[in-house]
């Protein structure tokens, strides 16, 4: 075998040629002190606040104390393995939660990995759970509405697309009833769902996710959950992980609902991260910054401007109070940050008043402007007539004599309250709501029994679907009625009202 230097030559050139000299630097450092999920870090000089930390073996932590000799970091995961001289890396990049299409109909954690037992979804782009809110040249007013299907909150307190709006009130006083009658209310309104359940039971958050089955919401639903069982930095991050998939498909153009379920819990467990940290406690022992932690979550809801896609984020959080005490430290904050609130009161609750909403307490102070006409031409009146009977039906239990004028306005606040009783898990389109209020708020009710008014106006749609539908068809399309059609509602409940009677 010839060996012709000229060859040798020619391979060393060319393997010169290609050498590339690529030196990774990666910045480590090493765990001072562990225990509780939480670590000090030394010799990490260059990590930001929020990055992610990697500890090896798929385990990763989040820097939250940026101190001068360490770094104070929360354990998102593997809190058992991680001791004293294990090897902490700096990734270089704040904690992110990869999202795409797929991610629809799945249950996942707020770290991305899915929980419903099914293959892991593809991912189109990574996004940082933590990211600025929209700035106010890039929103636009809320002027489209998000029908809840439920007709005490659309007709008294409406929600519009890009609006934050509170559900406030005691334990068991059916506040996830309404955001999950909300979601399912969106079948037909092109509106993708995110539900964050935060610190609830595994079998409270399984419950809500077969009833979303049930009724073909998972369709258009993403479920992010960080159960009781979870680690306290697992629930803090949670809304932001929620809020992080909400904005990728925002920024697509679509309008999102997003449910923090609840907010109280998630300022425990923030207060809970910040007291291993050694942060000093402030009111209530919570940190000073748990109005920043709020405030930053709920600003990212908004409406966009056309020219940036036309996408909506509405956010309902709710908050559990305590004894119906709204003015403690985190409910007051919570109320001061978003655009009004829907208050659930617990005696109107135990007293068969379903959804228990508190009317005089309740406001929505941008959802107006997003309200249909035909909602618009009636709502007044509702508030009017039950302003009216509260403030008589103290006196009438005196049981002194009461005028005529007296009698029909608490016989009118009567039929108002219980046309508002709606079941559970069964939203009513707008069309339908519009001829339910008419009958109501118009005297058509005074003459039904109490007992009979639910039976009469579930009676009166069918009558109206089956004989008129072109009211309804009417209502949907222009958002209103004329003349001619007030005049065919009309006619259509006093005819039913004798078959109805017969």
């Amino acid at each position: 075998m010839l060996i012709k230097p000229e060859e040798i030559s020619d391979i060393i050139r060319k393997k010169i040629s290609d050498y590339d000299s690529k030196m990774k630097v990666d910045e480590i450092g090493y765990v001072t002190n562990a225990g509780d999920g939480i670590v000090q870090i030394y010799g990490l000089n260059n990590c930001m606040a929020g990055e992610l930390i990697d500890f090896g073996d798929g385990i990763y932590g989040m820097a939250m104390n940026l101190e001068e000799e360490s770094v104070g970091c929360v354990l998102l995961g593997g809190e058992m393995t991680i001791k004293e001289g294990t090897i902490a890396k700096r990734t270089g990049r704040p904690v992110s939660i990869g999202v795409g299409d797929e991610i629809i109909g799945r249950v996942v954690n707020p770290l991305g990995e899915v929980l419903d037992g099914r293959e892991a979804y593809k991912i189109d782009e990574y996004r940082d759970t933590e990211f600025l809110a929209p700035n106010v040249m890039v929103r636009e007013s809320v002027n489209k509405p998000l029908q809840t299907g439920i007709l005490a909150i659309d007709s008294m307190v409406p929600i519009g697309r890009g609006q934050r709006e509170l559900i406030i009130g005691d334990r068991q006083t059916g506040k996830t009833a309404i955001a999950i009658d909300t979601i399912i209310n969106q079948k037909e309104e092109d509106v993708i769902c995110i539900y964050v359940a935060i610190g609830q039971k595994s079998s409270s958050i399984a419950g809500v996710v077969e009833t979303l089955k049930k009724h073909g919401a998972m369709d258009y639903t993403i479920v992010v959950s960080a159960t009781a069982s979870d680690s306290a930095p697992i629930q803090y991050l949670a809304p932001y992980s929620g809020c992080a998939i909400a904005e990728y498909f925002m920024y697509k153009g679509k309008d999102v609902l997003i449910v923090y379920d609840d907010l109280s819990k998630h300022a425990q467990s923030y207060r809970a991260m910040s007291l291993l940290l050694r942060r000093s406690p402030g009111r209530e022992a919570y940190p000073g910054d748990v109005f920043y932690l709020h405030s930053r979550l709920l600003e990212r809801a908004a409406k966009l401007d056309q020219a940036h896609g036309g996408g909506s984020i509405t956010a309902l959080p709710i908050i559990e109070t305590l004894a119906g005490d709204v003015s403690a430290y985190v409910p007051t904050n919570v109320i001061s940050i978003t655009d009004g609130q829907i208050y659930l009161e617990s005696e109107l609750f135990f007293s068969g008043q379903r959804p228990a909403i508190n009317a005089g307490l309740s406001v929505s102070r941008v959802g107006g402007s997003a309200q249909t006409k035909a909602m618009k031409k009636l709502s007044g009146r509702i508030r009017i007539d039950l302003a009216q009977y509260r403030e008589l039906a103290s006196f009438a239990q005196f049981g002194s004599e009461l005028d005529k004028a007296t009698q029909n306005k608490l016989i009118q606040g009567e039929r108002v309250l219980e046309v508002l009783k709606q079941p559970q898990y069964m939203p009513l389109s707008v069309p339908k709501q519009v001829v339910i209020l008419y009958a109501a708020v118009n005297g058509y009710l005074a003459d039904i029994d109490n007992k009979d008014v639910q039976a009469f106006c579930k009676g009166l749609v069918n009558h109206i679907e089956n004989n008129a539908k072109e009211i309804f068809e009417e209502i949907r399309i222009k958002k209103d009625f004329d003349k001619e059609t007030e005049e065919n509602i009309i006619k259509n409940i006093n005819d039913y009202k004798t078959i109805f009677k017969a």
